[in-house]
């Protein structure tokens, strides 16, 4: 069956599959051809998931067969920026504490391979775009946004993608493809799906319906219930005609991929913020830089426009750099004074796990800087400052389906502007504020009037009781063919 010719019924046409074969011809000349290649791998920990979730990395080895062992479940990934390597490490927590023992595949790390090439490429072109967008209006209105809002929503995107990520195949080759898959990015399930795989549930990001996100074949999950009625009539996936919509099946709402610690402290957390309302407590602000490292320019804006609340004990702020250590110096230099103020915590996960046990119950002050090098502390030190915030500054990316109560800044992207209207009707978040005066204008209002952090705190607690963030389990039951 050829996925790229017919998608949920709708046949492509013939031009969009004479580009999409091509689009594969180019990949192949590239990078060679390795279809009949049979990847071997072996099960190695990971720093950070190994030790927090028992999960297991499938790496390239000797083994032509892995041995999973009992209660397995892949969740299949790729660093594209943070947000999918968050939804995995989502997936990850909540399977671990189900019982599953989940075993990590990032698809970027078989070097060797044709699927590692195409997606380190891929994704460095993604990434410059991203900061392209933030340098220059004209590049982001032109060409950025429309490319993320509607450019990727075609369904003749989808059949390119369907044709490129039959070459993905060959790096599931050990896996039995009974195994429970979970992908949290669209290629990934491709992938399974083109591999064989039985049991493969793809985790749809964002909040805005695009081609881009189709793995037919595969159960789709989806984290609102705008992007369930919008994926399900495949709306504005192509312009010139009325498209059948998905099947019965394989499309589901499962609420928001948060991690199960982050679940399991929502009334905790919340308890926290609300007691410091109306006192003189400092507020803690948390900024991340994510994998693509845009923003650069808003956040030293907002820092700068911090301090004097910091110096003054109003305030503290937390900047997770990831693993862009290169960020935190040209900080550094775009904000006098920063440096001599802040408490660096760099490399070291078990200092950043000091750090989080001595703050969730107690006032942090200053400013205090994470990095790392290593991509799973980079990621996960975002879901220990969370707990111990009382906001979130965020692009409207997957962190705002977070439960903790988020400032939303300017979206990298049109696709994403849907996110952030997504939390402020939920009442979890802000509506997006796309300059710095407009983020500094919600941070004085936030200070000054307790209704607003009051009203997030509330939200999240009212959320919770819905269900809304228990999305990560459901993949997991819906992955082995559980019922929720």
């Amino acid at each position: 069956m050829d996925r790229a010719k017919v998608i949920f019924g709708n046949e492509i046409r013939d031009r969009d599959y004479r580009a999409a074969v091509k689009k594969q011809e180019g990949f192949l000349k590239k990078y060679g051809d390795d279809r009949q290649t049979h990847y071997g791998v072996q099960l190695s920990d990971s720093p950070v998931i190994s030790a927090l979730f028992g999960a297991k990395s499938i790496l390239p080895g000797e083994c032509r067969t892995a041995e999973l062992g009992e209660n397995p479940l892949v969740v299949g990934n790729i660093r594209m920026g943070f947000g999918h390597y968050r939804m995995a490490m989502a997936v990850a927590s909540a399977a671990a504490s189900m019982g599953y023992t989940p075993f990590w595949l990032d698809f970027l790390s078989f070097p060797e391979s044709g699927c590692s090439k195409i997606i380190a490429g891929q994704n460095e072109l993604y990434s410059l775009g991203s900061r392209l967008s933030q340098r220059f209006a004209l590049f982001n209105r032109l060409v950025w946004e429309p490319m993320n809002s509607e450019g990727f929503r075609k369904l003749s995107y989808n059949a390119a993608d369907q044709k490129v990520s039959e070459l993905f195949a060959p790096i599931l080759s050990a896996i039995p493809k009974d195994t429970p898959f979970v992908s949290t990015h669209a290629w990934c399930a491709q992938a399974a799906e083109h591999a064989g795989f039985t049991h493969v549930v793809s985790a749809v990001c964002d909040n805005w319906p695009m081609a881009l996100h189709l793995a037919e074949g595969s159960v789709h999950a989806v984290q609102t219930r705008s992007a369930f009625l919008g994926y399900k009539v495949l709306r504005g996936m192509d312009a010139e005609r009325q498209l059948r919509p998905m099947p019965a099946g394989q499309l589901r709402y499962v609420g928001h991929y948060v991690d199960h610690e982050l679940v399991e402290g929502i009334a905790h957390d919340a308890a926290r913020r609300l007691a410091k309302l109306g006192t003189d407590r400092p507020k803690a602000y948390l900024l991340t830089i994510g994998g693509a490292g845009a923003q650069r320019a808003l956040f030293e804006a907002i820092v700068r426009g911090l301090l004097p609340e910091i110096e003054a004990g109003r305030a503290a702020l937390f900047l997770n750099f990831g693993d862009h250590l290169d960020a935190w110096e040209d900080m550094k230099k775009a904000v006098p004074g920063l440096a001599g103020t802040a408490q660096e915590h760099f490399g070291d996960f078990a200092s950043v796990a000091d750090f989080y046990s001595r703050y969730l119950d107690a006032d942090a002050a200053g400013v205090h800087v994470f990095y790392s090098p290593e991509i799973f502390q980079a990621v996960y030190t975002t879901n220990l400052l969370m707990r111990l915030c009382d906001v979130l500054l965020t692009k409207p990316s997957e962190l705002s389906f977070y439960p903790v109560p988020k400032l939303m800044l300017r979206r990298v992207g049109g696709h994403e502007a849907y996110g952030a209207l997504h939390a402020s009707e939920l009442g979890d978040g802000t509506y997006e504020c796309r300059t710095p005066e407009e983020v500094l204008g919600m941070l004085r209002a936030m200070a000054l009037d307790g209704e607003i952090l009051s009203q997030l705190n509330e939200c999240i607690l009212e959320n919770q009781k819905a269900g809304l963030y228990d999305g990560a389990y459901e993949l997991v039951r819906l992955a082995a063919a559980e019922r929720a």
